[in-house]
């Protein structure tokens, strides 16, 4: 299945990544000179902001900013990876609009309170009441795709939410967005995170559904491309 939604970045710079002294800020060479610019994902991605990478900045429009640049991609290798954590909701929303995923869809509300947890989307359908959960993925190694890069109780807490959100009688959605394209699949970072794993493979046992796509990335622009297999227990498939 093919998606095509778009994101479209203006005004972006190519730079080179000299260091990140801490989650939000980055300093980078741009046009010869070294800025201080907002890092748009507070995640480690210490595989991708390596000493001397090639990243791209979109330069912002408020002239009363302190930092005059956002981060939003790297170059690893020969592939180009979106770190923008901010646009696998832009376009996720995009493609619900769209009416392919979800039929006669008459609410999209985003931010839903439901028990302790806010999720990202509550989808109002003619026979539905849905919830959905939305995770950029920018962590890749020899083509297979993980999440998370580092240990997330939020992200934990989501997942079993909607498990409870799907024995309450919704459906329920966690959806991964690979912020990168030519991925072989994606698989839970049992490394980084084992509870993580373990709540994705019962969200899995319980009816959640999985789904991870997959994204074509320029420097200005961001756009959903196809799902790619989730894999769990050594078993590959699409929307599990």
């Amino acid at each position: 299945m093919y998606y095509n939604m778009y994101m479209i970045y203006e005004n972006i710079y190519e730079g080179v990544f000299l260091e990140r002294p801490n989650r939000f800020i980055a300093h980078v060479q741009i046009n010869g000179r070294e800025e201080i610019v907002h890092v748009k994902n507070t995640g480690r991605c210490k595989e991708l902001l390596t000493e001397h990478a090639r990243v791209f900045c979109q330069r912002a429009q408020n002239p009363a900013r302190k930092t005059k640049f956002d981060l939003i991609g790297v170059q690893k290798g020969k592939r180009l990876i979106n770190m923008d954590s901010q646009a696998p909701n832009r376009v996720f929303r995009e493609y619900l609009e769209t009416g392919k995923l979800f039929e006669n869809i008459l609410e999209i509300k985003p931010e839903c309170v439901f028990e302790n947890s806010r999720f990202d989307f509550f989808i109002k359908t003619k026979n539905q009441c849905i919830f959905a959960e939305v995770k950029g993925v920018t962590l890749e190694e020899n083509g297979v795709v993980l999440f998370p890069d580092a240990p997330t109780e939020r992200g934990l807490k989501h997942i079993y939410e909607l498990i409870e959100a799907k024995k309450q009688g919704y459906e329920a959605y966690a959806v991964f967005v690979i912020q990168m394209e030519g991925v072989k699949y994606f698989t839970p970072n049992t490394r980084t995170h084992a509870a993580f794993a373990q709540a994705l493979h019962e969200a899995k046992r319980q009816g959640v559904h999985l789904k991870a796509i997959d994204c074509k990335v320029s420097r200005n622009e961001l756009s959903l491309n196809r799902e790619v297999p989730i894999c769990l227990d050594g078993v590959c498939s699409l929307d599990t």
